[in-house]
């Protein structure tokens, strides 16, 4: 391993590696039953290399973006996850205060260990909140919390009808709130700064579950085990729709044809995902179906699953993608240095895009196309695509 300053998001997860319990990387990590997604959502990108083009001015590189209706500077998000104050104190004001530094959104998971309103609060920057539909009364509360609370873009997640098989969580009886065994005690004592800050801080909790309206124990209980709303339907969806004013997106698509109902739907985005390979093993992962999904779709579309080098974010925005939400790659960051760890997961990401569209030949993202890609998508994904309206004419208020 290296000597020396990290290099890139693998070195950040082998420092998060060491300084977490074995318990508490293996949830940061781990995937569903054999864990082949994980593998596989990482080698689609290498089946796509990059054409490059010659004798094009490339002095100057633009990497801003505009992403309903706003201009931001990275074509990134900091993508919703749960329990981040199990990885670092404060885990989620960490990744949300960094995400406002790089002048990019963070989006709040509904199984944050800061609740909505305190993290509005104590960080200044563009935050959207995501949303898992537990039971439907609640859901409808903690929207109307988001509202309250000044949040713009709501994100409802489709893809944890029920839990995914994590056969490490299962094995390491991880939960929330923790469970006290020998082993993990073991553990703890084996990683002391790890341990310190949980004593010094206390143990995290589902901050957005522990108020007047639910009982909480029972409540976090349906969380943690994934007894979600598995009846959630298309007209469930036109519900939300109703009770929600401003920027609303669908995550946890693989299929273009639903996409394209959800715009038409009037929902304003869609987020492709497999949920980071954590919930059916042998899914597809969201690259494959985001040249189809760009066709078929005339609002943005964001994807996420499996992203850990700016030649992977430049892939995925030529191939039509507007914006891609990192997970694990700014977690490790967090996991090993805390906020400066997500800081600098950032920065190597951004100089990563950068010194990639050099290579290439591409002066800003939003000059890339698919013919920046070999191979590109195939005649039948790209032929007789629709116009794609632009996220400003769009964009609600």
């Amino acid at each position: 391993m290296w000597n020396n300053a990290p290099l890139n998001v693998a070195d950040y997860r082998e420092l998060a590696r060491r300084r977490l319990p074995k318990m508490v990387f293996d949830y940061l990590e781990g995937g569903a039953e054999d864990e082949q997604g994980l593998q596989h959502n990482r080698d689609v990108f290498q089946n796509v290399r990059f054409k490059s083009r010659r004798l094009v001015d490339v002095s100057q590189r633009d990497l801003s973006t505009r992403l309903f209706g706003k201009r931001q500077a990275l074509p990134l998000l900091i993508g919703p996850t749960g329990l981040n104050g199990a990885l670092w104190p404060e885990g989620d004001l960490a990744l949300a205060r960094a995400a406002s530094r790089a002048g990019i959104p963070f989006v709040l998971s509904t199984a944050s260990n800061l609740s909505i309103e305190e993290l509005a609060r104590r960080c200044d920057g563009e935050l959207w909140f995501q949303l898992y539909v537990v039971h439907r009364t609640l859901a409808g509360q903690m929207v109307a919390r988001a509202l309250a609370a000044g949040y713009k873009t709501l994100v409802l997640t489709t893809d944890v009808a029920v839990n995914g098989y994590r056969e490490r969580d299962l094995r390491n009886r991880f939960k929330m709130p923790m469970s006290y065994s020998p082993r993990v005690m073991l553990d703890g004592c084996l990683h002391p700064r790890w341990s310190l800050d949980l004593l010094r801080h206390g143990m995290p909790e589902l901050a957005n579950f522990v108020s007047s309206e639910a009982p909480d124990l029972e409540v976090q209980a349906a969380l943690m085990s994934r007894q979600m709303d598995a009846g959630f339907d298309w007209q469930a969806l036109r519900w939300l729709r109703d009770i929600w004013p401003h920027t609303l997106l669908v995550k946890g698509l693989l299929d273009a044809d639903d996409a394209a109902r959800c715009i038409a739907e009037g929902i304003d985005g869609v987020i492709l995902s497999n949920h980071g390979a954590r919930q059916l093993d042998t899914a597809i992962s969201p690259f494959e179906v985001l040249a189809e999904t760009v066709r078929k779709v005339s609002r943005p579309v964001l994807i996420d699953s499996g992203f850990r080098r700016g030649s992977d974010i430049v892939k995925a925005l030529a191939m039509g993608a507007d914006a891609v939400l990192l997970g694990r790659a700014t977690l490790y960051g967090l996991a090993a240095r805390g906020e400066a760890g997500v800081d600098e997961v950032l920065r190597l990401l951004k100089a990563d895009i950068d010194r990639t569209l050099a290579h290439i030949g591409c002066p800003g993202v939003e000059q890339l196309s698919p013919a920046y890609l070999d191979p590109p998508p195939t005649p039948a994904q790209t032929v007789s695509a629709p116009a794609r309206i632009h996220p400003l004419e769009h964009a609600r208020k």
